[in-house]
């Protein structure tokens, strides 16, 4: 599912699925959802993003990754707009045909007893220190201001994790829920075991027209408690280190989107991003896309290959921060950073970063038959930064989910 404000596109079941790993998971899927488009059959009146052949993905952060990238063509899919509504469904057999009404009744007919059979959010037993506990996420940001001070790199981005371990199954859908109605300013996201809230739209494209929403740097809404928003929101938008983490993160999206745009439009002063848990430095980017030498037009997943991932998420340069995010934090990320939203066959698509979420681990709670979720947070290191505020900065953006699952009262 992928919903904004109560609008989206939410999907059941599994019509076509494809996985792939490496530097060229992006162009791999692609691939095989162009081959899917060019074997189908499809009947779409409305012809508007969304409709027809589409897929939910969702991508490993980093290209050295063991976690398998995946694109989902779901077979019952519902979109929502204002002021509008939408059902596609994807079959192997014709569709209006018995066999496609039955297969489309199999569906619908197991949701409801599987979201009912989810545990409650009390059935939390404990949350425990994940690959990247506290003490080494404080090493790691030391370790990588020692290389942004010697020149290695402007800025990289580093994450700790959690494991909220649970009695059985983790409650996906009531914290999807909860993430839903607590934090609308943000695209909430499930995808196979992968779900939260993110702020940050890596791209969007919808009838030729590319837009992001950059984030980088962050403000505990505990200090506009403390200290009353109006000075703490003045004070926040003046800060050189946060303002040099947020110009990195534009610089980084507008080099590499360029070539693959016209009219690109970044304007020169964020916004504040009020969120319920932080305050975000923010840029809404927009441009036209341009068009190829054969007259077409990069599509979603074209853009996504190239802009991800950004200095948001990594850092400044990319290739040497992910080396050394590799280094530092010594785990795999799996797909916490990485792209994830939908695509249709027109090239139209909506893709964010998979921020404030997690990742159901099975097997990984208590006992063996009973589920954990892990729940990742990251910042972005640059000269000035100092570990425990780092540090405290990876508290206050877990609470999203960690509230949303029971570990923490939801309004924290």
């Amino acid at each position: 599912m992928w919903t904004r404000r109560g609008v989206g596109l939410s999907g059941l079941g599994v019509a076509a699925r494809a996985t792939a790993a490496g530097q060229d998971r992006f162009v791999l899927l692609q691939e095989w959802f162009a081959r899917l488009a060019r074997v189908s059959e499809v009947t779409d009146p409305l012809l508007r993003p969304g409709t027809g052949l589409m897929a939910f993905g969702s991508f490993a952060f980093s290209k050295t990754s063991s976690v398998p990238s995946r694109l989902v063509v779901p077979r019952v899919m519902l979109g929502l707009t204002e002021d509008s509504a939408w059902l596609t469904v994807a079959s192997s057999t014709p569709i209006g045909s018995p066999a496609a009404a039955l297969d489309l009744l199999d569906v619908i007919s197991t949701v409801p007893a599987g979201v009912q059979a989810e545990p409650r959010l009390s059935a939390v037993q404990d949350v425990v220190p994940g690959h990247v506990g506290p003490d080494d996420f404080l090493d790691a940001v030391a370790g990588g201001v020692d290389h942004i001070r010697a020149g290695s790199v402007e800025k990289l981005v580093l994450g700790r994790d959690v494991l909220v371990r649970f009695a059985g199954p983790a409650p996906v859908a009531q914290a999807v829920d909860t993430l839903s109605s607590h934090y609308s300013d943000c695209w909430t996201y499930s995808l196979e075991g992968l779900f939260g809230a993110t702020p940050e739209m890596l791209i969007q494209v919808l009838d030729g027209t590319a837009r992001a929403r950059v984030l980088a740097g962050t403000l505990d809404r505990e200090e506009g408690r403390l200290r009353g928003d109006a000075l703490a929101k003045a004070e926040f938008l003046a800060d050189p280190k946060q303002r040099h983490e947020h110009d990195l993160a534009i610089r980084s999206l507008t080099e590499t989107l360029g070539p693959l745009v016209s009219g690109l439009n970044a304007p020169p002063e964020p916004f504040v991003l009020e969120l319920p848990n932080v305050w975000h430095l923010a840029s809404d980017v927009h441009a036209g896309i341009a068009p190829r030498v054969d007259g077409s037009r990069p599509g979603a997943l074209d853009l996504v290959d190239v802009v991800h991932p950004t200095a948001a998420v990594c850092g400044t340069p990319r290739e040497r921060a992910g080396e050394l995010i590799r280094d530092l934090e010594d785990t795999d990320r799996g797909r916490f950073a990485g792209p994830v939203g939908w695509v249709d066959a027109h090239g139209n698509g909506e893709f964010g970063i998979a921020l404030r979420g997690g990742v159901v681990e099975p097997g990984l709670g208590t006992a063996p038959d009973q589920d954990a979720v892990r729940v990742w947070a990251g910042c972005g290191i640059v000269d000035a930064s100092e570990p425990e505020s780092e540090l405290k900065e990876t508290d206050a953006k877990m609470r999203p989910m960690l509230g949303a699952l029971g570990a923490l009262p939801a309004t924290q």
